[in-house]
């Protein structure tokens, strides 16, 4: 791979994700955006290396005071506060999914692969809530996955 590639795969899979987290879907208290998206995409197309090095500086980016984050949000508090479970299981979810997929994968894998992935964004994010927001965590699991997986008012 030529040294141009090793630095422009990573950032444009940093910019997809930047880009598709500013799209939300209200369906509850929590809000459900489209970075998943743009990780599960990324994890299956982009090859490990590439893969979390695009959420890595996708991070970085937020980080360092760019709006990036879900709703504009930036700042390393982000990585530190309630959501921070979330953000850093990510970097596990494109790492893990782009290990069990390659262009050779049907589709059953490939949706199992960022079922397994995004499965553990959800984990984190709770476990996030629950130690990083000082929820209980019944609440943390009410609060952070039951919204996603039965969309209704809590």
């Amino acid at each position: 791979m030529k040294k141009a590639h090793v630095y422009a795969i990573p950032a444009i899979g940093a910019a997809l994700i930047a880009v598709l987290a500013q799209i939300s879907l209200p369906i509850g208290p929590v809000p459900f955006t489209l970075q998943n998206f743009a990780i599960g995409l990324i994890a299956t197309v982009f090859r490990p290396r590439e893969a979390v090095l695009s959420v890595g500086l996708y991070l970085l980016l937020g980080a360092i005071g760019l709006p990036v984050f879900a709703g504009g949000g930036a700042g390393f508090q982000a990585l530190v506060g309630p959501t921070a479970g979330y953000l850093w299981f990510y970097l596990v979810y494109s790492g893990l999914t782009s290990s069990l997929t390659n262009s050779d994968s049907g589709f059953v894998r490939i949706f199992l692969a960022n079922l397994l992935g995004d499965t553990l964004v959800f984990v984190g994010g709770i476990i996030g809530l629950h130690f990083l927001a000082g929820m209980a965590f019944e609440k943390a699991l009410v609060m952070g996955g039951l919204p996603f997986i039965l969309p209704r008012p809590w």
